[in-house]
């Protein structure tokens, strides 16, 4: 990796809102994300509930990484879904995305990835629209 590190960002919109709203299938989906990605998990995700009572309430994932970590908000009223994935190893955006799909089944995707560099300056590298359909 030319840079220091990679930070991913996904916004799914209208994920399987069931799946969306189970905090144990969240943290299983944490867990098998760290492994397809190939990281190493510092403790156990962390995964808790937030109600604002708007439409901002919803589930709260963190997993600490021995190279950084993933966050992950998942809306209650609307399954929307967003997850970022920092790490200065290097990993596959398109894993994390469809491991995302398989799991939560969104309406669409969006993928943006900032490369990282405190001397150099961040850039964003590409944006990517998915389109999947289920």
């Amino acid at each position: 990796m030319i840079h220091w590190g990679k930070h991913l960002v996904l916004d799914a919109r209208g994920c399987n809102i069931e799946k969306a709203n189970d905090p144990e299938y969240i943290k299983e989906f944490t867990k098998k994300l760290v492994k397809v990605i190939d990281m190493v998990p510092y403790g156990e995700p962390q995964v808790v509930h937030f109600a604002d009572g708007g439409d901002k309430a919803g589930w709260t994932v963190i997993q600490l990484i021995e190279t950084s970590s993933i966050v992950g908000h998942f809306l209650d009223h609307n399954g929307d879904l967003y997850l970022d994935v920092f790490s200065c190893k290097e990993f596959s955006a398109m894993t994390v995305q469809s491991l995302l799909e398989e799991w939560f089944k969104p309406e669409l995707c969006y993928m943006n990835t900032i490369m990282r560099d405190a001397r150099i300056g961040s850039k964003a590298d590409f944006w990517v629209e998915g389109v999947q359909k289920f």
